[in-house]
C-alpha cells in the first residue's frame, strides 16, 4: 500500500465540490413535497409535533447538523454484549489522525464470530489490498454508493441532518444527498423488498431515546464497516438514538442480527457532536475517478441513459 494511494483516498473523499443555490433548493423541494410544513417543524421544538409516544428530542434544526470524525465504531456500552469486528493483529489500522503511516482497514478474518462464507470473503478483500492487486478496498462513501444500514453510519468528516414529523423522521447527509426515511410505525411491512436502506420503523421511548428497527437490507456491496464485513438479507438492525442531558452530543447503540453471517449477535456504538452548520451538499460523482491507475473500484454507472 504506497502513501499515494492514501492520499488519493483522502483526495477522492474530502475534496468534494460543494454545491448551494440551486442544488439546495431541489432539496427544500423535495422535502416540500414529502411535507408542506417541514421546515417550520425542524425549526420549532420537537415536542409540539404531538407524537402519541414518548419525549420528542430535539435533532432537527436548519441551522445545526450532527458531525463525527473517524471511520471505525465505537465499543458498545457495558453489558451489552461483543463489540464490533477489528484490525487483523498481523496488520494494525493507522488512521489518518494517527501518528505514522497510514494504513487500509484489513479486518480480522478469524473472529471467532464470523460464518466461515463471510471470513473467506473478507480475506480475499484483504488479499487483494496487502497483495498490491487493488491501491485501496471497497469503501461505499468513496466510490459513491448507498452505505446502508448501520455503515453509512460511519460517514465522517461531513455532517448529517435530521427531519422529524410525527409519522416519519428523515436522516438527510451532505454527502452525495443519501436519504435514510423511518416510518414511527410499531410493525413491519408484511412484505419488505430489500433495498439499500431497507425499511425501518420508530418510536420514541419515556426518556427521548429514539429506537430504530430496520430489516429488508439488500446485500451487494453492502457491508457493517470498513473491514468490509458483509452481511446476508436477513441482517436485522436495532439502533438507540440518546441526546445528551446538554444537547451538545448524540450517541446510538447499535445491535446487528445476522444468523447466517455471524454465530452471535454484534453491538457497537457512535457519536457525534452538534455543529452549527446549514443544509450543504457535496455531490461524489464529480472528478471521482482513478486516475492514479490504483484499480479502485469504480462508481456505479447506469446502464442506459434516463433519456
Amino acid at each position: 500500500m504506497s502513501k499515494s494511494a492514501i492520499t488519493l483516498d483522502l483526495l477522492r473523499y474530502l475534496s468534494r465540490t460543494r454545491i448551494r443555490g440551486a442544488a439546495i433548493t431541489a432539496l427544500g423541494a423535495s422535502v416540500a413535497a414529502f411535507a408542506p410544513s417541514v421546515a417550520a417543524r425542524a425549526q420549532a421544538p420537537a415536542q409540539q409535533q404531538g407524537a402519541a409516544q414518548g419525549v420528542i428530542p430535539e435533532l432537527a434544526s436548519s441551522n445545526f447538523a450532527w458531525l463525527v470524525v473517524g471511520v471505525d465504531w465505537l465499543d458498545p456500552a457495558p453489558g451489552l454484549g461483543r463489540g464490533p469486528i477489528r484490525p487483523d493483529p498481523a496488520h494494525p489500522y493507522v488512521g489518518n489522525r494517527d501518528r505514522g503511516q497510514q494504513t487500509p482497514h484489513i479486518g480480522n478474518t478469524k473472529d471467532p464470530v464470523l460464518k466461515p462464507w463471510a471470513a473467506k470473503q473478507m480475506q480475499e478483500s484483504n488479499d487483494e489490498v496487502l497483495s498490491g492487486k487493488r491501491g485501496l478496498p471497497f469503501s461505499a462513501q468513496q466510490a459513491c454508493y448507498p452505505g446502508g444500514v448501520p455503515a453509512q453510519l460511519l460517514t465522517p468528516a461531513l455532517p448529517f441532518y435530521f427531519i422529524q414529523t410525527p409519522k416519519q423522521v428523515w436522516m438527510i447527509w451532505e454527502t452525495d444527498q443519501q436519504v435514510r426515511r423511518i416510518y414511527m410505525t410499531d410493525k413491519h411491512s408484511e412484505n419488505v423488498k430489500p433495498s439499500w436502506y431497507g425499511e425501518s420503523i420508530g418510536h420514541y421511548e419515556a426518556d427521548g431515546t429514539l429506537v430504530v428497527d430496520t430489516i429488508g437490507l439488500q446485500a451487494a456491496n453492502s457491508y457493517l464497516d470498513w473491514f468490509r464485513t458483509p452481511h446476508t438479507e436477513k441482517l436485522h438492525v436495532i439502533e438507540r438514538y440518546k441526546l445528551s442531558p446538554d444537547g451538545r452530543t448524540l450517541d446510538v447503540q447499535i445491535q446487528v442480527e445476522d444468523p447466517d453471517t455471524f454465530n452471535e449477535p454484534l453491538y457497537m456504538a457512535r457519536r457525534w457532536r452538534k455543529v452549527p452548520n446549514q443544509l450543504l451538499e457535496t455531490v461524489c460523482a464529480e472528478n471521482n475517478e482513478d486516475h492514479f491507475g490504483q484499480n479502485l473500484f469504480p462508481m456505479p454507472r447506469a446502464v442506459a441513459p434516463d433519456f
